[in-house]
């Protein structure tokens, strides 16, 4: 599912990221989302999500 629209992104769900450091090479680390931080309905990006262990990051994959 597509992880530039806000609307598909949900609390709880299992998502793979790109956090700011990886954003150079891609590399997606998994996780579950804890709080939404994009306000806007979609970015170009990705949602900006923070995970449940307190990274923060892209959203690039949700998973169903």
């Amino acid at each position: 599912m597509d992880g530039t629209k806000r609307a598909n992104v949900k609390v709880g769900a299992e998502v793979s990221v790109v956090l700011k450091e990886h954003q150079r090479n891609g590399t997606l680390t998994q996780g579950i989302v804890e709080k939404l931080l994009t306000n806007s309905p979609t970015h170009p990006h990705g949602i900006k999500v923070r995970l449940e262990d307190g990274q923060v990051g892209r959203v690039k994959v949700i998973h169903s």
